[in-house]
């Protein structure tokens, strides 16, 4: 049976850095943005949408389901890669997918060095973690999306406190309701 979650856009890395070296061949600046992207948020739109603006051809790399758990912690990610991908690939602003096992992007810029590597604005040009292989490679890094607003942490943190609060009432609201008995 095939995958519903299949996308044109979704490449495999070797793949990639074909596509990049014809587009590079054509005068195109490639953009890199990479994340987790467990659970896409406002915050994620302006990113990407902010890293789209900056060249012709957007990569986004997402980290794999076994990389996600050693960065964020047991219980993630919420989504697995494959869907992540699928979800990332949907969107206009967003040229290219590829899912990546470490934690960190350096294998990736080594691969397809492209010409801008971005970040979300949780970072300042000196916190980003690879920055040396982007100034190594001769790759520009820049800070974009606006102000960090929220975080998918603090999503998951708001939706599970929501549901805590709906299930007391509804568990106060058996206890405080008369119950029939059926014949």
């Amino acid at each position: 049976m095939p995958s519903l979650l299949k996308s044109a856009k979704i490449k495999s890395l070797r793949r990639l850095k074909q596509i990049v070296a014809e587009s590079k061949q054509r005068g195109e600046r490639i953009v890199l943005a990479n994340g987790c992207f467990d659970l896409i948020h406002a915050g994620h739109i302006r990113y990407l949408q902010a890293a789209k603006r900056m060249g012709h051809r957007l990569i986004v790399a997402i980290n794999s389901d076994r990389s996600v758990k050693e960065i964020k912690g047991v219980g993630r990610p919420l989504l697995p890669a494959k869907e992540r991908a699928f979800i990332l690939a949907s969107f206009w602003f967003v040229d290219y997918v590829t899912i990546f096992n470490e934690k960190r992007v350096d294998k990736v810029l080594e691969t397809l060095q492209p010409d801008i590597h971005v970040k979300g604005s949780d970072y300042r040009l000196e916190t980003v973690p690879e920055r040396e292989t982007a100034k190594r490679l001769g790759i520009k890094v820049a800070i974009v999306g606006g102000p960090k607003i929220r975080s998918t942490s603090t999503v998951i943190q708001d939706v599970a406190r929501k549901l805590a609060a709906r299930e007391k009432v509804e568990a106060s609201t058996r206890k405080n309701s008369p119950t029939r008995a059926i014949k």
